[in-house]
């Protein structure tokens, strides 16, 4: 496996133009703070889970951002009206498309090259080098279709499932064997080729689905992520991570 896991940083990527924050799920654990609020505009310390994923993807130059919107998608809208950069375009989503076809129905404003996607619920400190930067370097368009961020279950603050992913020396991924645990899971952060959704279905779907058809073509990777990571999914997360926030990173806390 190569060091660190997953995919060798290489140091010469260039980070994708284009991003996209997911941010149309229902946040269903959450409740009783998403009756009212969505979940991606659930403030950890005093800034927002969406600002912070914009906040990275802005950091590492991309300048051009979709954010899809379903769930108490006004109030979305309304919070990023007084935002001026990145530049961002709503996709409006009537019905839930999931997140494969919330990427999908996107694809129009992400152009032809390999983009970014971010979770709008997940929150993610850079270890020694910037996250994105280091996807972007690891990034090699004749192998890949996806390249996923992963993080090892054993460090991720309030993560309570099996993991995810095993990573072979090349750096490819595989699923986790039936009734069995993985050491890795996907930490929401990922850099996409258009391509991969060649023969997308319609409607709702998720991108699991066309990560299994990247597995089976041997074009899904991953890299392990070298910061904090935190699964923000029940009110009790939320005050786990901002209380660790709080107390070790105070300086990187408001970003």
């Amino acid at each position: 496996m190569p060091a660190g896991g997953g995919v060798t940083v290489r140091r010469s990527g260039c980070v994708p133009r284009r991003g996209m924050v997911l941010a149309a799920g229902l946040g269903l654990r959450m409740r009783p703070i998403t009756d009212k609020l969505p979940k991606p505009l659930v403030p950890v310390l005093d800034r927002t889970l969406l600002d912070r994923a914009l906040d990275r993807l802005e950091e590492a130059g991309i300048r051009e951002a979709v954010v899809n919107v379903h769930h108490l998608g006004e109030m979305i809208e309304r919070h990023l009206s007084k935002r001026r950069t990145p530049k961002i375009t709503l996709s409006v989503e009537k019905t839930r498309l999931e997140t494969g076809g919330g990427v999908a129905k996107a694809l129009p404003l992400l152009g032809d090259a390999p983009f970014v996607v971010a979770n709008g619920d997940v929150l993610w400190l850079d270890g020694p080098s910037p996250t994105l930067e280091r996807l972007a370097a690891a990034w090699d368009d004749d192998r890949m279709d996806a390249l996923l961020l992963l993080h090892p279950t054993v460090r991720a603050f309030g993560y309570r499932g099996e993991g995810d992913f095993l990573i072979d020396p090349e750096g490819r991924l595989v699923r986790r064997p039936e009734r069995e645990v993985a050491p890795y899971l996907f930490a929401g952060v990922q850099i996409l080729h258009p391509r991969l959704f060649g023969d997308e279905p319609t409607g709702s779907f998720s991108l699991n689905l066309l990560y299994d058809r990247a597995i089976e073509r041997g074009r899904l990777f991953g890299v392990l992520h070298d910061g904090e990571w935190f699964h923000v999914g029940t009110p009790e997360d939320l005050a786990v991570a901002e209380t660790y926030m709080q107390a070790r990173h105070s300086g990187i806390g408001r970003r």
